[in-house]
């Protein structure tokens, strides 16, 4: 591999690291353009409708990050194993996973079930809101044992350089989401007007056809791992220790950043309807801006335990560089992306002028973070993770999400009474130190760890 020291010529790099993460982040464009849709279809309902669903959502986004946590864990064990051929212990791998997700799931579901009142009275103490969005838990609650398999085996798939499924997956659940949400929620092709319950009704829909494509073609059809449904039952206890040390650390940290952007959407929830709305406008838009950046990111995750997984760690070293390098100028594009759609974006909602504004501000806000956030994101859920650095990288998330910008968000907001701008900055600052952070850690080179398996 022709290389300078902290930058990759060789073009075949490129090609692979575009091979896994252009598929990966169309997927998640798609996904996007679904919660776009999703926003602007529900906007049109009105701002009480359209906060209700955000902070609904709220609670199933934990629910999706915990599932990241737990499938991107297991991902930096089936990378590695993959690397090295070890077939054996990558199913093993997998069969823990599928068994945590599953609990996990119950979990979550329960209290969506039997107490939807009471987690939406966690974001918000407006009762309209709140008797909104328990209407859209009656029927998104089935979404969440869906949502948790069908996304923790694509993660899996995804290692073993399986990413066009998924994309294929996702294209087929934006048309079952769109066709069903156009017609439920506006009572369209004779079908009842259902508004907010509508909505839920075709994300439902949605994650149903990705659960019986997913699950089934890993269970059924897939050769290059060759998972079947007895595998489920196989006997683990050699790989359980180190399925601990190294995923689990993953699954706390996504877990509690989880938690931790849930209460900064509690944080919002309590300064207004108006910055509720806003940021639901606002973070659909920066998603999209910064959609290859996932990609990249799984790319730096997936490409960094092949690499270690075939012992060449000059090699995975100056791959790291490259991506950290990467992530600053990708970033930079994304706050540029930003800008361009702010006015447009906005102008397609029907809100108050007041709500207008504040999106405009954190739409500036948003330009200058993503920059960072780019960075934190390749590196932190990329190539240190992929390293096996999942300890310290736990320690890192914990720290700088709930002693800085949880804290100082809070003060902006409900005691300082900062602008949106300034609110949205601090909330977010943990990208900004966690960016220079990562720089920090790969060049000491203790983020590379050893996995063997047995």
């Amino acid at each position: 591999m022709r290389s300078s020291k902290y930058l990759v010529t060789d073009k075949k790099f490129y090609k692979e690291a575009a091979a896994i993460a252009i598929p990966i982040s169309l997927q998640s464009m798609i996904t996007m353009g679904v919660n776009l849709l999703d926003n602007i279809m529900v906007g049109s309902l009105g701002e009480t409708v359209m906060s209700a669903t955000a902070l609904a959502n709220q609670y199933v986004n934990i629910f999706h990050i915990c599932c990241m946590g737990i499938g991107m864990g297991a991902s930096v064990l089936t990378a590695r194993f993959f690397g090295m051929k070890d077939d054996l212990n990558l199913k093993r791998a997998l069969t823990i996973m599928l068994r945590f997700c599953f609990g996990l799931s119950l979990l979550f579901t329960v209290p969506a079930i039997l107490t939807p009142g009471t987690l939406m009275r966690v974001y918000t103490p407006d009762q309209t809101i709140i008797m909104e969005g328990m209407k859209y838990y009656r029927f998104i609650w089935p979404c969440l044992i869906l949502q948790g398999l069908s996304l923790t085996c694509t993660l899996v798939l995804r290692t073993t350089g399986q990413v066009q499924l998924p994309l294929y997956t996702s294209l087929g659940a934006f048309f079952v989401n769109v066709f069903f949400n156009y017609i439920l929620i506006f009572g369209k092709l004779g079908a009842p007007r259902l508004e907010i319950m509508g909505a839920a009704i075709g994300t439902l829909l949605a994650r149903v056809f990705e659960f019986l494509v997913i699950c089934g073609y890993l269970f059924f059809i897939d050769q290059k791992i060759g998972y079947r449904f007895r595998d489920l039952f196989m006997k683990c206890d050699s790989l359980m220790k180190e399925y601990i040390t190294i995923s689990i650390p993953v699954f706390v940290s996504d877990t509690l950043l989880a938690f931790g952007n849930s209460m900064v959407a509690v944080i919002m929830g309590h300064i207004g309807k108006e910055f509720v709305s806003a940021n639901a406008i606002t973070t659909v838009t920066q998603q999209l801006s910064t959609v290859l950046i996932q990609g990249i990111s799984h790319a730096g995750c997936i490409m960094t335990g092949h690499t270690l997984g075939r012992g060449e760690t000059e090699k995975a070293i100056t791959q790291a560089w490259t991506f950290y390098i990467g992530g600053f100028v990708f970033g930079a594009i994304g706050g540029i992306i930003i800008l361009l759609l702010a006015d447009p974006v906005i102008a397609m909602y029907r809100i108050t002028d007041t709500t207008k504004a504040v999106a405009r501000e954190l739409m500036y806000s948003i330009a200058l973070i993503v920059m960072f956030q780019a960075t934190n994101s390749i590196m932190m859920k990329g190539v240190l993770r992929g390293g096996g650095d999942t300890r310290f990288l736990m320690v890192a998330d914990i720290f700088f999400l709930w002693v800085l910008s949880i804290p100082l968000g809070a003060l902006a907001g409900l005691y300082f009474h900062m602008s949106s701008f300034w609110i949205y900055f601090f909330l977010k600052i943990e990208h900004v130190i966690k960016a220079i952070w990562s720089g920090i850690r790969l060049k000491s080179g203790q983020w590379i760890k050893v996995i063997d398996g047995r």
